[in-house]
């Protein structure tokens, strides 16, 4: 029996030696290594491919706000040839995948008489061309689908992989040479549907790459059926002909791929205007069952876009309140709020901004959706004349965007800076309007109004305490323990007591950010546009914390002496007139300019604000054709006969006389010679001067922009655009503000 089972296993060993060989062409041989390529080396190669490419994905987000590209694989730079499988940061199973696909070649390959004989090796070198596209690596990867199609034209795999090759090409921008090779493999009837399919999402793509979207859009219908031999179904719904034919199919061999190519369908009609096939697309999507879900809800909040009607915009919200309540769509609540948001914004709903703040804290991670959502609050506010709540939403997108130097992002950085002037005016006005209003008072009026405020700190201390120290530490642990918490408020008069609610989500935002100007930016530049007086702001005071129960303490520090109190009334009504231009001139609210206009006049202010602020409001009530701007015309032209304005209101159809127009143009050129000079600091100081004194005048804006380049050279770059940006944003139709612009690009172009 020894015997016979060594020569069992001799027999066997010379079988496998036998087998072994590639120059052989027999029976054994040809089994041997097609089992061995396909069970071995193959099969480790696939499911490194299929691994790399589950971690592609997984790092890949489409932005939905944009057409989907054909293919979801994000090429920025192209590999160059000889670079290492890795050297984009694609994962390193392609590198795994391709050494398998090397390996299995160069092992296993039966190339005898000019033939292969290994029917795996055209799979090999498929699979080492995949392994090379998904690694950006376009042109080896053509090199190893050329190799098959050269050489293997009898192959199994022949026709997916001259797919793949028209891919690749239209990788490599040869879009032409892609679309005549497919479009001879179409020509071949008893191609497989897979290959029908695929085929014709190739060509959308490289119809896309050359703009031909009536062409792709065509392309794109066809790769989403299942047809019979002789295409009628698919042909019948591209051309909307009827038929007889049985109802087309989605396919659902690759359901990724036809729920992606129906999704940019529905994306291309709506951009071409075509609501109703554009609804049509996405209701497919939300038909097909085997789609994924983050197609099949977007398709369904695309669809609730498509809104033309109230009808339809009421069928919309309660589509998408439906999705809000379905616990399976948590992960797009962000979304789905947003566009609830959106649609009631549009019927002025005051519920908008309810739907806003739900899709803000329904959003996990900063993307662009919480940018958007951030964006519309800050709108929504901006449109209701809240400047300063609207500033705090557009701070927080600048805060977590990583799209800065987009052309959506600038100008709202743009639309956040001008917004500066006026939260830091309101703020003066505030402040300085609750002071003087204490100072008006009595002493027993005093004493009872800061009994008053005494009493209710009190209560919300003692409120606060008992948050912190009740349930079940919750409180404790956001570091509102009242024992460890310094509360400290601002001076004047204002509760500053906070609960802290909404400093953790600051934190997780902003980090540990110290109290300062600018907090926000990293690299600050203080500027003075409008001659700001900062220190109006300076008065701002802590309280002291052993004394705020201290009656005395507040009475102490009542303003008593008079020229703090003119300084008071000096800056409140100098915010109060500064506030109505910016109104009046950038922000076209007229009521809210018209109503700080005559809240100054109320005041008494000096002539150097009157008799500006009066043709202000003049001007705004001739816009109204109110009767009130005849009674302020002849207010100006009599009682202020000598004053630039009334020249202009009196001679409003003529060029100004010659005095009249040499003497902003003699100033100009004085304080350009201290330009000149390098005057720097008394250039600023005259051009603020010069800016209030001449408001309106058409000298401004020289005024505005030799002050942005006082401001580069006194500050920097940085300090140099910003102040350039305010001349091109605020005097965009001047020539200043088109110098302005231009020099802003020059700046761009040579960074």
């Amino acid at each position: 029996m020894n015997n016979i089972f060594k020569i069992f296993v001799s027999f066997l060993i010379a079988l496998i030696i036998v087998g072994c060989s590639t120059k052989k062409d027999a029976f054994l041989n040809r089994n041997f290594h097609s089992v061995n390529t396909k069970y071995n080396i193959l099969f480790n190669g696939h499911e490194a491919l299929r691994v790399g490419l589950e971690q592609l994905n997984a790092n890949y987000e489409d932005n939905f706000w944009e057409r989907l590209p054909v293919e979801p694989l994000k090429v920025e730079v192209l590999a160059l040839p000889g670079v290492t499988a890795n050297a984009d940061n694609s994962p390193k199973e392609f590198e795994r995948a391709e050494e398998k696909a090397v390996k299995a070649i160069q092992k296993h390959s039966m190339l005898i008489a000019r033939q292969e004989r290994n029917k795996q090796i055209d799979d090999a070198y498929l699979l080492l061309g995949k392994s090379r596209y998904y690694s950006k690596r376009f042109v080896p990867a053509l090199e190893a689908f050329n190799y098959v199609i050269s050489n293997y034209p009898r192959a199994n795999l022949i026709n997916e992989t001259k797919v793949w090759q028209a891919k690749t090409l239209v990788r490599l921008r040869n879009e032409e040479q892609a679309i005549q090779n497919l479009q001879v493999l179409l020509k071949n009837e008893s191609i497989k549907q897979t290959i029908f399919e695929d085929s014709h999402t190739v060509l959308a793509m490289a119809y896309i790459s050359l703009d031909s979207i009536d062409k792709a859009l065509y392309h794109l219908n066809k790769g989403v059926l299942i047809t019979n031999k002789n295409k009628v179904i698919a042909n019948a719904m591209i051309t909307k002909k009827k038929t007889n034919v049985i109802k087309p199919e989605l396919s659902t061999k690759n359901a990724e791929q036809t729920a992606r190519n129906l999704f940019i369908i529905g994306q291309i009609y709506k951009e071409k205007g075509n609501i109703d096939s554009s609804n049509i697309a996405f209701n497919n999507i939300i038909k097909f069952n085997k789609a994924p879900r983050k197609y099949s809800v977007r398709a369904q909040i695309e669809k609730a876009k498509n809104f033309i009607s109230k009808e339809d915009a009421m069928s919309a919200i309660d589509a998408l309140q439906k999705m809000a309540k379905n616990r399976d769509n948590k992960a797009y609540l962000d979304e789905i709020y947003y566009q609830l948001g959106f649609i009631e914004n549009t019927n002025n709903s005051e519920t908008a901004i309810d739907y806003f703040k739900k899709s803000l804290l329904a959003s996990d991670i900063n993307n662009f959706q919480k940018e958007l959502s951030f964006e519309a609050a800050g709108n929504y506010y901006f449109d209701k004349a809240q400047f300063a709540t609207a500033g705090a939403y557009y701070d927080s997108i600048l805060g977590i965007t990583k799209s800065e130097n987009s052309k959506r992002v600038r100008r709202l950085a743009r639309k956040r800076s001008n917004l500066n002037d006026v939260i830091l005016y309101e703020s003066i006005a505030k402040n300085n309007d609750s002071i003087l209003k204490i100072v008006a008072m009595s002493k027993e009026e005093q004493t009872a109004f800061f009994n008053s405020y005494i009493e209710n700190l009190k209560a919300t201390d003692e409120k606060q305490q008992q948050i912190a120290s009740s349930g079940n530490g919750f409180f404790k642990s956001l570091g509102l323990n009242n024992k460890n918490t310094k509360e400290t408020g601002k001076w004047y008069f204002y509760n500053t007591q906070t609960l802290g609610f909404g400093e953790q989500e600051f934190k997780r935002i902003w980090g540990n950010r110290p109290l300062e100007e600018n907090w926000r930016l990293s690299n600050k530049t203080q500027l003075n546009f409008q001659g700001n007086n900062l220190d109006a702001l300076q008065v701002v005071k802590k309280i002291d914390e052993s004394k705020k129960y201290d009656l005395d303490y507040y009475l102490e520090n009542i303003p008593s002496d008079l020229s703090k109190i003119d300084s008071l009334k000096h800056d409140r009504n100098n915010a109060y007139y500064k506030l109505g231009v910016i109104y009046k001139e950038q922000f076209n609210e007229y009521d809210l300019a018209i109503a700080k206009f005559e809240d100054l006049l109320l005041l008494n202010p000096d002539e150097k604000l009157e008799v500006p602020t009066k043709y202000h409001l003049y001007k705004i009530y001739e816009t109204q054709n109110n009767s009130k701007a005849a009674i302020l015309k002849d207010d100006i032209t009599t009682n202020f006969a000598t004053s630039l304005y009334a020249k202009i209101l009196l001679n409003p159809n003529s060029v100004l006389t010659e005095e009249v127009e040499s003497a902003p143009e003699s100033e100009y050129a004085l304080v350009f010679y201290d330009y000149k000079d390098n005057n720097f600091d008394a250039v600023i100081e005259k051009a603020n001067l010069a800016i209030t004194k001449y408001e309106g005048h058409a000298i401004v804006p020289k005024f505005e922009l030799l002050k942005a380049y006082t401001i580069g050279k006194k500050e920097g770059l940085e300090a140099f655009q910003i102040a350039l940006d305010f001349v091109a944003t605020n005097y965009p139709n001047t020539e200043e503000g088109k110098k302005a612009l231009e020099v802003i690009e020059t700046i761009k172009s040579k960074i």
